[in-house]
């Protein structure tokens, strides 16, 4: 007895391109959400500008590395901006930018609430925030970027 050859049908054909293309979209979408909702860097207006000036940029981060300033930085409970740092008496300030622009800017002055131990005087609302801080003492500037939320 032979045995029939069972054959796909168009019908059969067109299911397994259609679920092929649906499974191919679904996953685009999915890494797509999640490249949006996770995508921590900084835009920049013209990234070639900003390549010309990153060997500039090494050696500001040199000279700051040879102050030996030391921070943490987190937020409290009701969302200031809290910074602890290894120098006391120094002058600082912050601006907290939402990754992707999304917010506008929020100017942040800090005040030393107790020796080394710097709180805004603004609260972030929810959120990934990156706060840029310009600090100076004693002479020395730093800036420093974090990044919280």
């Amino acid at each position: 007895m032979k045995q029939q050859a069972r054959s796909f049908t168009g019908w059969h054909m067109t299911a397994i391109l259609v679920s092929f293309f649906a499974v191919v979209i679904a996953v685009n979408v999915l890494m797509a959400t999640f490249a949006v909702r996770s995508f921590g860097g900084t835009v920049v207006e013209n990234s070639y500008v900003a390549s010309q000036k990153f060997n500039g940029w090494l050696a500001q981060a040199r000279a700051q590395e040879k102050l030996g300033w030391r921070d943490e930085v987190t937020l409290d409970t009701a969302r200031h901006v809290r910074m602890t740092l290894n120098v006391h008496g120094a002058r600082m300030s912050a601006v907290a930018q939402h990754p992707l622009g999304r917010s506008p800017d929020i100017a942040l002055h800090l005040h030393e609430a107790e020796p080394g131990l710097y709180v805004s005087d603004r609260a972030l609302p929810a959120g990934r925030w990156q706060v840029r801080f310009d600090i100076r003492h004693d002479g020395g500037e730093e800036h420093v970027l974090r990044e919280v939320d």
